[in-house]
């Protein structure tokens, strides 16, 4: 009976070891990366209240990309939404218990999603009405926040009385947050305008929501290849890197476009078309050694989509090298160095400058952007032996791309010194091999 007892509590354990990965996630690379909802009663009214909902996303370099968020939950009582601001929800439902005056959402569980940009005056409020794109935190701050106003009824008017919403669930815009219960805090503060004066909600409370990307797909969204100067090998992304589950209906090349339907349509949870490749990923990242010179060195990344059916908003890119910590200058990026450790300066975000590159393009001819690198040697640490001169790890959009194992990286000729000089021939055949990869 005792092992009986035992074995019981032993399983149980292990369930739920398991099952942390499924409920939460850590990121290494942001630990404290998250988006927080906040709701702030400001009034109360006859049968319930008024309130602003608030989406910031403290994530470094993950955001929300178009079609945006949406944002569910289940009303604890009886509660309906009579009116909003800024946002709607999706299903009316069934509201013909009421006469009269009409609900804007009768369900028990509403989904809403942001107004597109360009509404009516009197249907906006602050940080609403940007068809829910969300900046990351370490991008843009003041763009990472979303916002709307929504009025409440059935749902008593006092502090003791009202009940906290639950089951929230965020889509961003596809799976892969899970968010907690809501939990009351202390009460939002606001500042007047000019500085003067301070208001206090009446009652707040926050939704914390974290990302995993073992919830939001199956398989990687993107890979990784590598070339150099030094080697005339292109090392690949790894084969069916992404997964090969659409290989059966991948496009082979542009001029098979007109004959697919859906083309140029994003779906809501941004189910890719894709390119026909070996790797078949919506995103490949390649890494290129450039040239070398006597104390410096140079890099050139390129990002291409694969994806006929999206343009990635806002799109991020995070390198982990330990030769970040001497980097010179960037071309066509914008860098940001990523210290979420103050004993480690090896990663890096890189984004797209606003109004020339900050929109990677559906596949194509101009689906891809680039940069190049200049990046100060380091006595000590530098080389180009054993594969240093590549990226340890590489983040699209958040999520962390498949790699080549490092036996596949460019290797050094046997003869090499590590202090390379260019050579112009095994650059122009890199460059002529590049251009003919898929």
């Amino acid at each position: 009976m005792t092992f009986d007892k035992y074995m019981c509590l032993v399983l149980s354990a292990v369930s739920f070891i398991l099952t942390i990965p499924h409920a939460a996630a850590y990121d290494p690379l942001d630990p404290n990366g998250n988006i927080t909802l906040k709701w702030d009663v400001i009034s109360w009214t006859s049968d319930g209240y008024v309130a602003v909902v608030t989406t910031n996303n403290f994530q470094m370099y993950r955001h929300i990309m178009s079609p945006g968020w949406t944002l569910g939950w289940v009303w604890a009582k009886k509660e309906v939404i009579w009116s909003m601001v800024g946002a709607q929800a999706v299903d009316q439902g069934d509201c013909s218990k009421f006469k009269g005056n009409i609900p804007h959402c009768c369900k028990k569980n509403p989904t809403v999603v942001d107004l597109l940009p360009g509404v009516p005056y009197n249907q906006q409020i602050a940080n609403c009405c940007k068809a829910g794109v969300v900046a990351s935190w370490g991008q843009d701050p003041s763009a990472a926040v979303s916002s709307f106003q929504l009025s409440v009824g059935r749902s008593g008017t006092s502090n003791k009385i009202v009940r906290l919403p639950k089951n929230f669930t965020l889509l961003g815009p596809g799976p892969g947050y899970t968010c907690s219960q809501a939990k009351i805090v202390r009460s939002t503060v606001f500042n007047s305008p000019d500085g003067r004066r301070k208001t206090q909600a009446l009652m707040t409370w926050n939704v914390i929501c974290t990302y995993s990307q073992l919830l939001a797909s199956r398989y990687p969204t993107c890979c990784v290849s590598m070339s150099s100067f030094y080697n005339s090998t292109i090392t690949p992304c790894p084969t069916c890197a992404c997964g090969c589950r659409d290989k059966k209906k991948c496009i082979v090349s542009d001029s098979k476009l007109s004959s697919v339907v859906g083309t140029h349509t994003p779906t809501k949870d941004n189910t890719p078309l894709l390119q026909c490749t070996q790797h078949m990923c919506p995103i490949r990242v390649h890494w290129h050694v450039k040239t070398n010179y006597k104390q410096y060195w140079r890099v050139k990344i390129t990002i291409t989509n694969f994806n006929y059916q999206l343009n990635y908003t806002q799109w991020t890119l995070v390198v982990e090298h330990p030769n970040l910590n001497h980097i010179t200058e960037v071309f066509s990026f914008v860098y940001k160095p990523l210290t979420p450790y103050q004993s480690k300066n090896d990663t890096g975000l890189f984004y797209g400058i606003k109004f020339y590159n900050d929109l990677l393009k559906e596949a194509g001819p101009e689906g891809n952007v680039q940069s190049e690198l200049i990046l100060e040697k380091n006595a000590n640490t530098f080389t180009f032996k054993e594969g240093w001169g590549f990226p340890r790890k590489v983040y699209f959009n958040g999520d962390e791309c498949m790699m080549p194992q490092p036996d596949e990286f460019p290797g050094l000729p046997n003869a090499a010194h590590t202090n390379l000089i260019t050579v112009p021939k095994l650059a122009l055949f890199w460059l002529l091999m590049f251009l003919a990869l898929p």
